[in-house]
């Protein structure tokens, strides 16, 4: 069902730019800058997440650099701002689970789900990006616009993928295979 530029499939809204907008990410270009980005509030995480994160931790703590294990260690891996549970992060900054691969922010969660060592890739917030999550009875789903993600907008052109098809992956794993055939079918693509 269209509501002029939102789709409606089951409780869930999606805006049309999810839909429309080319996105494909680029981290030559960005160097992970969905990781570092400047914010005085970090990815939201739900209480389930922060129980298997903390069931990982020892495997994660593996790949951070020490000041991001002493960040841990001193003052947890999340906080509470305004009713809101947020990873942590660095002087505003990284989030505490980031590690680098040369000059790129990389996730430590989702490297240690790579290599096999823990079965949780990283929270949904993180996973999902650029696609944020509002509640207003259901789940609203905006493209969340960072100028840091330009070169991803660029890649997406070159690729003709948008932000539905390159978040394909984690739309599923947040609300299921036959949820996302509907969003395909709805949006014509």
């Amino acid at each position: 069902m269209f509501f002029g530029n939102i789709i409606a499939i089951d409780d869930v809204l999606v805006r049309e730019e999810v839909l429309n907008t080319p996105f494909a990410c680029d981290l030559k270009k960005c160097k992970g800058a969905c990781c570092t980005l400047d914010s005085e509030f970090g990815a939201p995480v739900t209480e389930e997440e922060i129980e298997q994160i903390e069931q990982i931790l020892p495997v994660v703590k593996q790949y951070i650099t020490e000041e991001h294990r002493k960040e841990i260690e001193q003052n947890g891996f999340f906080e509470k701002k305004h009713d809101e549970l947020l990873l942590r992060s660095i002087k505003n900054k990284a989030c505490v689970f980031v590690y680098y691969e040369g000059d790129i922010a990389k996730c430590s969660i989702e490297k240690a789900y790579f290599d096999g060592k823990v079965k949780f890739r990283k929270p949904i917030s993180c996973h999902l990006f650029p696609i944020r999550v509002s509640k207003f009875g259901g789940d609203i789903l905006r493209y969340e616009k960072f100028g840091e993600c330009n070169p991803a907008l660029e890649n997406g052109k070159q690729l003709n993928i948008t932000i539905a098809e390159f978040c394909k992956e984690s739309l599923i794993r947040q609300y299921g295979e036959k949820w996302y055939s509907q969003l395909k079918e709805k949006s014509g693509r």
